[in-house]
């Protein structure tokens, strides 16, 4: 039993995913919605783009802070470079003061100090050295990264104005397909169209109107003529009527009838 509930309630989901899938591809044809959403896929586009955008900018405001650090770093490294070659030129001028006394050079305080700073400014350099060379990577990396960022960009711009360009002539399409079916059906007969249906009732109304009109006139004659019929009708009866009399010797008799009665009414009394 719940086998079979479970069967039955599976299916009438089938059903109500069916019709809700036949609304969806019903209401997809409808140009408005069409245009809808095209507005949506849009927007929606111009939203990642924004998006991109700011990554992009992201981007190379981190280029141009490795690019700010690289020329400080560069300047140090120069900086450097000179109070190391300072340190070097100042331990030759006490070698020179010594005589090239080896020993006596090694021992004089002045140049102990030149050769631990010259120490102190080679090392400290080769490490700027080494981080500068790590900068001037960075900042060719993200000249490539940014560089194929902004083609993309370029890309995704023209795309969202071939969709708008799309989105026009999609819905001009989908409404010159949908006259056309509605004229097409029309001629077969099987037009579903409200405003064919309205004009098939204005037409309609019309003929009634005309027909009625035409009757009324017809009516009108038919009255006459009915009564000038039944005028002819009547005469011919009273004729023939006549006629009858006169062959059985009725009128006669009738006539004299009359005549006296005519000379009775006009007879002057004494």
């Amino acid at each position: 039993m719940f086998k079979a509930i479970g069967r039955y309630i599976r299916a009438f989901g089938y059903l109500i995913t069916g019709q809700i899938d036949s609304a969806r591809k019903t209401l997809s044809n409808n140009p408005a919605v069409v245009q809808a959403t095209y507005d949506r896929v849009i927007e929606e586009k111009t939203k990642r783009i924004h998006q991109y955008k700011e990554a992009v900018g992201a981007m190379i405001a981190q280029q141009e802070k490795k690019k700010s650090a690289l020329v400080r770093l560069t300047e140090e490294i120069e900086r450097l470079r000179k109070l190391r070659d300072g340190a070097a030129a100042m331990a030759r001028k006490v070698v020179e003061r010594h005589n090239g006394d080896t020993e006596a050079t090694k021992q004089d305080p002045e140049y102990v100090k030149c050769q631990a700073a010259f120490k102190d400014f080679s090392s400290t350099l080769a490490e700027k050295e080494a981080h500068c060379a790590e900068l001037e990577e960075d900042v060719k990396g993200f000249e490539a990264n940014i560089a194929g960022h902004k083609t993309q960009l370029q890309s995704l711009l023209r795309d969202i104005e071939k969709i708008k360009e799309e989105k026009h002539s999609t819905v001009a399409e989908i409404l010159t397909a949908k006259e056309e079916k509605e004229i097409s059906d029309m001629l077969t007969g099987i037009s579903k169209d409200r405003t064919h249906e309205e004009l098939q009732e204005l037409r309609d109304i019309r003929d009634q109107a005309k027909a009625t009109a035409r009757v009324s006139r017809e009516m009108a004659g038919v009255d006459a003529k009915r009564s000038e019929n039944e005028f002819l009708e009547y005469a011919a009866a009273s004729e023939s009527d006549s006629e009858f009399d006169k062959l059985i010797g009725l009128a006669k008799k009738e006539s004299d009838a009359g005549d006296a009665g005519s000379s009775e009414r006009t007879r002057i009394p004494d």
